[in-house]
């Protein structure tokens, strides 16, 4: 009796979560504009979808401003993860705090403090709003969640490992590629992927710190104001399969790789 109410229960959730998700990929494929009457199967859709111009240039500047924030914020945030790691007591947990404000903070108040900053500073060099300022936005606020990815994978790391390359004759550089590296890698990609995906979802910073410069959440804003345009629907459905597909593959993965430590354990004994 549990388990059927357990199950009821979860389907519930399922249909819950998912439902307007399946009802929007099934309406992208309609012939007609309606989104209550389902008149007939098209793909029409899509192919108009890819030759829009201003769609596809507002896709690739998200594409470019999401994976070039997200390898910036790679490379500061796992610096950033290591000197916090290294600190002791009461300094750690004060630049731990400060690093999480930007996570906590909301976004609209992040953007208008940035919108602001930017305008005072670079106004005065002759410089606008646009590619840059989005960019420094992005990487500012994924950072953090860099950071919260990276610092977790040095604690369980081994530091006599890193001592001992050293000893070994390694230059700390070198050491660092070699054997830390490759302990806090999961962590740095982990982070990579969510500082991608909150790129890709920003929409608040993105409008007030790009100037006429445009993301496609900021583009499909704009472009709201003339109604729901069967475009979205299908631009939705795509954006929505990648990342179930990305998801299935990287699930997939980790259950092979658990598979390969589980007999390794086994042969072991």
């Amino acid at each position: 009796m549990k388990k059927t109410i357990s199950a009821i229960y979860l389907g519930i959730v399922f249909i819950f979560l998912y439902a307007p998700l399946a009802v929007m990929i099934f309406f992208s494929f309609n012939a007609s504009n309606s989104r209550s009457e389902f008149t007939g199967f098209t793909f029409d859709h899509y192919t108009t979808l890819f030759r829009n111009d201003r769609v596809v240039g507002a896709l690739m500047n998200t594409l470019v401003i999401a994976l070039c924030a997200s390898l910036c914020a790679c490379v500061l945030g796992t610096m950033a993860a290591i000197g916090i790691h290294n600190l002791k007591g009461r300094r750690r947990a004060a630049v731990i705090n400060v690093s999480n404000l930007p996570i906590i903070n909301p976004e609209i108040v992040t953007g208008i403090s940035l919108m602001l900053l930017f305008v005072l500073a670079l106004r005065p060099l002759g410089f606008t709003l646009g590619f840059g300022t989005v960019l420094i936005a992005h990487i500012l606020f994924n950072t953090p969640y860099v950071v919260l990815n990276v610092l977790p994978r040095l604690r369980r790391m081994d530091p006599s490992l890193y001592e001992a390359a050293l000893d070994l004759g390694c230059m700390p550089r070198r050491a660092f590629f070699r054997v830390v590296f490759p302990e806090i890698f999961p962590g740095i990609f982990a982070g990579f992927l969510m500082a991608f995906t909150f790129s890709l979802d920003d929409f608040v910073i993105s409008y007030f710190t790009g100037g006429t410069f445009q993301t496609l959440s900021v583009f499909i804003n704009n472009s709201l104001k003339r109604g729901i345009q069967p475009w979205m629907l299908s631009l939705s459905g795509i954006l929505f399969l990648v990342v179930l597909t990305v998801l299935v593959l990287m699930n997939l993965k980790d259950a092979r790789a658990e598979r390969r430590d589980s007999e390794k354990l086994v042969k072991g004994r």
